[in-house]
């Protein structure tokens, strides 16, 4: 006889830090695996991920969704609509301060991101093919940040470069 299967914390997580930032003044970014499933402008992804303010200054209908998050948001002017599935989304934390939680990636099939990946981009543009399937966690937002965004922080102690740095949240 089998168990049955339990739901992901995942998107539960989610949806308390993404709460616990708007609270205390921060904006909520979420680093995002990205391969055909999920739809993001394909411009500002690198080595395979895009890293996005969700803040609600920055977002308009978004949907915390246990299977998706879906929102709209401007990218070099023009409004995009974002769909991210939960098990993409590889880390959620304070652009402010860094604090947050990661995730497990997603296991990617074959070579990775490539070929029929969704995009919003009016080229149609595509991850090469020879981008790594993961790259690098980035704690920082990419230019694939909504536009608007406050400038980089100051470089503090402990900060090369003002770059936040994720920390657990017990």
């Amino acid at each position: 006889m089998s168990e049955p299967e339990i739901p992901s914390t995942r998107p539960y997580l989610i949806r308390a830090l993404h709460e616990w930032c708007a609270d205390n003044g921060f904006s909520p970014y979420i680093a995002v695996q990205v391969d055909a499933s999920v739809r993001v402008p394909m411009e500002f992804v690198k080595n395979g991920e895009i890293v996005l303010n969700v803040s609600m200054e920055a977002t308009s209908s978004l949907k915390l969704g246990n299977e998706f998050l879906e929102f709209k948001a401007r990218f070099g002017g023009v409004a995009r609509e974002i769909i991210v599935p939960v098990s993409h989304v590889i880390a959620i934390y304070a652009r402010e301060n860094g604090q947050g939680m990661a995730f497990p990636a997603p296991q990617v099939s074959g070579a990775g991101v490539d070929a029929a990946v969704v995009s919003d981009s009016p080229a149609g543009a595509d991850v090469p093919a020879d981008a790594p399937a993961r790259g690098p966690l980035r704690s920082v937002p990419s230019e694939g940040a909504a536009a608007g965004d406050p400038p980089e922080p100051p470089p503090g102690p402990g900060r090369p470069g003002g770059r936040p740095q994720l920390k657990r949240v017990k």
